[in-house]
């Protein structure tokens, strides 16, 4: 028997289910033909990562802030490099 593969749009379908509350986990188990447990489990790992549904944009900001250090390390790694040229063309 082969492990079957369920898309990231089915399992948040069925966690979206089991938090309604409307039917019982067991209920949605079989109705969408997985085990209990790996509602649970789908469940469990779903409201662990809520949180950084709604820090998005504090990511983005950090990595911005990043990009721009990056950038501004790169024009001092250039800038050092021709102020080191000039100084060995001088002598």
């Amino acid at each position: 028997m082969t492990r079957r593969k369920f898309t990231s749009k089915f399992k948040t379908k069925v966690v979206l289910e089991a938090l309604k509350e409307r039917q019982t986990v067991k209920e949605l188990a079989q109705k969408f033909e997985i085990t209990p447990q790996q509602i649970g489990t789908w469940k469990r790992d779903f409201l662990k990562e809520a949180d950084t549904v709604f820090s998005k944009g504090e990511k983005s900001k950090k990595s911005e802030a990043e990009e721009k250090k990056d950038q501004l390390l790169k024009v001092i790694g250039e800038l050092k490099v021709e102020n080191d040229f000039l100084k060995n063309a001088l002598r």
